[in-house]
């Protein structure tokens, strides 16, 4: 039994969500940014959700209304079909089914191989799913959502329920939470940028960001939420003099914004430096104020930024790390812990190669002593990552 089951308070889970309220959301970039972003204020009040800060919240989202309208549509359903809830297989209309718990905005390979053998294999999806082909096809599938696979292959006919066999199911998203309970006690707070894009002809969106952006009505709508602990991400004890450098950029900067709030809260001792990033300073300062007054009560040691489209040349975070070099290596020498949330694909990769490029060249080692400290480094729990 958990500790929370066993202290008489509500274990909410997947299972069991705490249905929350959204208080406030608005945007922190600049209607000429490329990109939307959005701070939103949950509600706990009425649960007893307890986070910290390095947790993420977990949101279950529904699909687009027109979505679903535009796959029944494609399918030639009315919606009305009773079919079984691919999550606790009660017997639901079609298009609750397809809102709440399928996920047509990702293809699976049992649909795809449906309409191979339903078309006889006049589809341009035969032979896709080959082991040689698999780039040919996350290259055709790029940009498409199931409604498309339908709308190019009309001569493949489901019953509805054969068609929500081959769907995946809708889970949960992921948010890395930026508030501290601390400082916000009844609250949770999400730093989130909106997902829209146009492929093939279609306005897309990102199932949940688009569902908290669009489909969400402040203080009305209603979202199941959840904690998940992420407890290798975690700010050293507040009385402890370890200094923290921490590199956020985008929407990256989420439990960095909670980390302060939580090291104000706590008087905490020790060195913080920030790495933040973002297009423009002029639409994308994101928690400008905030940042500012942090730098101004000490909360916050030092600042950062790297603006890539404000001069002709491309400049990220890792770039100024590596212009900060010296600095960087002084604090890993005084026992810093080194924090990265942001993207998997490319940033944390970039910032690694900085760690080690600042190694070789302000430590003097080589490039195998490098990777050699890194290990240790990963090991000692100093190099803590947060990437998705």
């Amino acid at each position: 039994m958990s500790t929370e089951a066993a202290a008489g308070k509500p274990v909410y889970n997947v299972k069991n969500p705490f249905i929350a309220r959204v208080m406030k959301a608005h945007d922190i970039s600049d209607p000429d940014a490329p990109k939307n972003t959005r701070h939103y204020e949950i509600d706990l009040e009425g649960g007893e959700l307890e986070y910290l800060p390095g947790d993420s919240l977990a949101v279950q989202p529904t699909n687009d209304p027109a979505l679903v309208d535009d796959t029944l549509k494609a399918l030639g359903f009315t919606g009305e079909e009773i079919v079984k809830h691919p999550k606790n297989a009660t017997d639901v209309p079609i298009r609750q089914a397809l809102t709440e718990a399928s996920l047509i905005t990702e293809i699976d390979n049992k649909l795809i191989k449906a309409i191979i053998e339903k078309t006889g294999g006049n589809t341009a999806l035969a032979g896709l799913l080959e082991p040689d082909r698999k780039e040919d096809l996350k290259s055709y599938l790029w940009g498409r959502f199931v409604v498309d696979l339908l709308l190019e292959n009309p001569t493949a006919k489901f019953e509805p329920q054969e068609f929500i066999a081959t769907q995946k199911k809708l889970n949960i998203r992921l948010y890395s939470i930026s508030s501290s309970q601390k400082a916000h006690p009844k609250e949770v707070h999400l730093t989130i940028a909106t997902v829209r894009y146009k492929s093939h002809g279609r306005e897309r969106g990102g199932v949940c960001s688009t569902f908290l952006a669009d489909r969400v009505h402040v203080g009305e709508t209603l979202i199941p939420v959840f904690v998940n602990h992420g407890k290798g991400f975690r700010l050293p004890d507040p009385n402890e003099e370890t200094p923290i450098i921490m590199i956020g950029p985008g929407t990256g900067i989420a439990p960095f914004r909670a980390f302060l709030q939580e090291r104000r809260a706590t008087a905490a001792k020790g060195k913080a430096w920030l790495f933040f990033g973002e297009v423009s300073e002029k639409t994308c300062f994101f928690y400008k104020d905030e940042f500012e007054n942090w730098l101004a009560n000490e909360t916050l040691t030092k600042l950062t930024t790297a603006w890539s489209r404000d001069q002709a040349e491309k400049i990220y975070v890792q770039h100024k790390m590596l212009e900060n070099s010296s600095e960087i290596y002084e604090w890993l020498q005084q026992g810093a812990i080194v924090y990265v949330c942001g993207d998997a694909a490319r940033m944390a990769v970039d910032v690694d190669k900085a760690l080690h490029t600042i190694l070789e060249k302000e430590g003097g080692k080589s490039p195998e002593e490098a990777i050699a400290w890194m290990a240790a480094f990963k090991e000692a729990k100093r190099y803590r990552r947060d990437v998705y």
